[in-house]
């Protein structure tokens, strides 16, 4: 039986990466805040955070 190591197994890379820059940041954080006013001003921080970055990043 031959085993393989995890060396060889193909390594997943993101299509596309960004750097964070301060007026990225910003466009998350009002993107975030939006949604939490939508959301009624409920939890869902960590949601809305990650939303927004998925949002602003792909128009980015």
């Amino acid at each position: 039986m031959k085993q393989t190591s995890p060396a060889s197994k193909p390594s997943q890379t993101p299509t596309k990466v960004t750097q964070s820059t301060p007026d990225l940041q910003e466009q998350i954080r009002l993107r975030a805040y939006r949604l939490y006013e939508q959301h009624g001003k409920k939890g869902y921080e960590l949601d809305n955070w990650l939303q927004a970055e998925a949002e602003v990043t792909v128009a980015a």
